[in-house]
């Protein structure tokens, strides 16, 4: 693939900055203390991504747009593991609202939107001319679940990423995170945990399958692996899911809201989570990928589902077959809907290990050029990321022969005459 057409060009660099300003956090968070003085933000500057990265940025994104939920919690909820006794949410006495708009930002910079699935296998990848290795993504999931650009990332975007990840780590030690409102809670543990498992990843790459990562003496996978601290307690990012989220919420869509870094899991959105959004969030995520084949299959009579279900089985789905499947059927399309409810058997089999990123954490050592209007602009692009997008950008088209155009409603959030309360949290 010797040229990749109509590829605008981007040059520039990130630059993530970690303000610390009482006046800035006066101005974007409700803290109780007026004497915390601690924001975490990040401001990019002079992103342009390289090469093709953000190129269909604005044809793959299809927002789905409506009214904010509440995410449900039990009233009542017990761990069996002291040290996180502390994070059990309380009744919420603080009106403190953390400000993610620095990862908002980054995020949208950051991930490279797949579309939805159009639950067909992606087509086989031949070598290249004069060799047997196929390099970048060659798996049938391939077109699923959007993307983190690691393989764009320098080393200033690593750092920022540790501090990034830290300081969510620090404001811990300057609200006591159990008594905020029970969406604001979550939205706090989801963006910890995405931010830990993306900068650990990218700390690492390249690497193909993060479930290979090892940290530490112990040499742990580092899913598993306790390098996280918030007030004091060392935890992993399995810890947050399986020890502090799942224990404590009873919906299961917040199953949808954690990143693995892998293709199998449910997708990386382009947003930070907040109270505000983290119903819809997780209800879009959550419908993408139950929707997917890397979410659901037919084999016989048998409904094939994702591996990750196993992981929240004790918490959500004490009948794996009748509490999976009606769980399935609130997020499910009506081919799903077939196929969940012809089924006489539920396995939990399905799970792609490659990364979520570009290139497959490979370094392709061809390429092709960027060219705008036909002409080459000089930028260099490793033929595996080419391809991978030149596939996306066939499945956009065949979703829109298929499909028809589209048009998105928006819903503005008023406060009308008569109109109903806005939902209250989850007590």
């Amino acid at each position: 693939m010797p040229f990749v057409e109509d590829i605008p060009q981007y040059v520039g660099e990130c630059c993530l900055i970690f303000v610390k300003s009482a006046k800035h956090l006066r101005a974007t968070s409700r803290w109780l203390n007026p004497g915390a003085t601690f924001i975490v933000r990040i401001i990019m500057r002079n992103w342009t991504r390289k090469a093709i990265c953000l190129a269909l940025l604005a044809s793959v994104s299809q927002p789905a747009i409506a009214q904010s939920q509440d995410v449900s919690m039990p009233a009542t909820s017990q761990t069996s593991h002291p040290e996180f006794a502390r994070f059990a949410p309380k009744a919420a006495t603080l009106n403190t609202k953390i400000d993610y708009t620095a990862w908002d930002e980054a995020l949208r910079y950051l991930v490279f939107r797949m579309g939805k699935s159009i639950r067909e296998g992606a087509p086989r990848v031949d070598p290249g001319m004069g060799t047997r290795r196929v390099y970048g993504h060659d798996s049938r999931y391939r077109l699923e679940g959007n993307r983190v650009i690691f393989s764009f990332m320098n080393q200033d975007v690593l750092t920022a990423l540790t501090e990034y990840r830290q300081d969510l780590e620090q404001t811990a030690n300057l609200v006591d995170i159990p008594r905020l409102a029970k969406n604001e809670q979550l939205a706090y543990w989801i963006n910890l945990h995405n931010a830990a498992i993306i900068e650990q990843i990218a700390l690492a790459y390249p690497v193909s399958q993060p479930s290979r990562i090892k940290l530490g003496a112990s040499g742990l996978p580092f899913d598993e692996t306790p390098f996280i601290s918030v007030a004091g307690v060392k935890m992993s990012p399995k810890d947050i899911r399986t020890k502090i989220v799942f224990p404590h919420w009873k919906d299961p869509k917040v199953i949808y809201g954690f990143f693995r870094g892998e293709i199998g899991g449910p997708s990386i959105q382009t947003e930070a989570f907040t109270a505000e959004n983290a119903g819809d969030l997780l209800d879009k995520s959550a419908k993408e990928f139950v929707n997917s084949l890397r979410g659901t299959q037919k084999s016989g009579d048998k409904l094939q589902v994702s591996t990750i279900f196993e992981e929240a089985q004790p918490f959500y789905f004490a009948d794996l077959s009748a509490d999976l499947k009606g769980h399935l059927l609130k997020y499910a399309d009506e081919e799903v809907q077939a196929i969940v409810n012809n089924s006489v058997e539920v396995e939990s089999s399905i799970y792609e290990t490659d990364i979520a990123d570009l290139a497959n954490g490979e370094t392709d050592p061809n390429y092709g050029f960027v060219t705008r209007d036909g002409d080459p602009t000089g930028t260099k692009i490793p033929t595996a990321v080419a391809r991978l997008l030149v596939e996306q950008q066939q499945k956009f088209e065949k979703i829109l022969r298929r499909d028809g155009p589209r048009g998105v409603v928006t819903v503005i959030d008023v406060d009308l005459p008569g109109a109903p309360e806005k939902p209250k949290e989850v007590e």
